[in-house]
């Protein structure tokens, strides 16, 4: 049996609401190879795209009882990967350590220590700053600015338009920029008051 067409598919769907194991694995051959392509564009890594896969069929599995057969199960899909993919990411990022890659990324063009010592303070700022944006402001502009992803990745990755990306990153900017004056000021304020 095919599931070249809307029928197949929704008796498939509804043969898995049962827990048939043969839906479950025509669904699978069927939508795998779409969604893998599309998920590793994303990732950029076979063994993550593979990782991913594997997640959302399982989920596909845990959830087959609520699946609704009357809606498009291929939309289904594609916005579990979404998520999926987007989780992904959001732990990669947290997981790199925000301020050790800035760090990293920057010193090494700086050989003064005091140019370092200033870097670093500043650096430190501006992560406090980024850690302050909303959660997906901050991801914009962590996939943008930190790890150099085009605003079409981000579009692709996050799904959202790339005129929204870019009005995340001028806000964030923005709201950076008066972080980080703010945050001068009171550093100026205090040495006065200690010297």
């Amino acid at each position: 049996m095919g599931v070249n067409n809307q029928f197949d598919e929704s008796r498939l769907l509804i043969s898995l609401q049962k827990g048939d194991i043969k839906a479950f694995e025509q669904l699978y051959f069927f939508y795998s190879r779409k969604l893998y392509g599309n998920i590793l564009k994303m990732v950029k890594s076979t063994d993550i795209a593979e990782e991913i896969l594997q997640e959302l069929f399982q989920r596909v599995w845990e959830k087959r009882e609520s699946i609704d057969a009357t809606k498009s199960f291929k939309s289904y899909l594609f916005t579990i990967a979404k998520h999926l993919v987007y989780d992904f990411l959001h732990l990669q990022v947290k997981q790199r350590g925000m301020e050790a890659y800035l760090i990293e990324k920057s010193t090494s063009s700086y050989r003064h220590i005091d140019d370092e010592i200033a870097f670093k303070e500043t650096n430190a700022i501006i992560t406090k700053g980024i850690r302050q944006l909303p959660p997906q402001r901050r991801l914009v502009y962590m996939l943008c600015k930190i790890e150099g992803k085009s605003y079409e990745d981000v579009s692709r990755i996050l799904g959202i338009s790339t005129s929204t990306i870019s009005d995340h990153i001028v806000k964030a900017t923005k709201s950076l920029k008066s972080y980080y004056l703010s945050e001068q000021a009171c550093i100026f304020a205090l040495m006065i008051c200690l010297f």
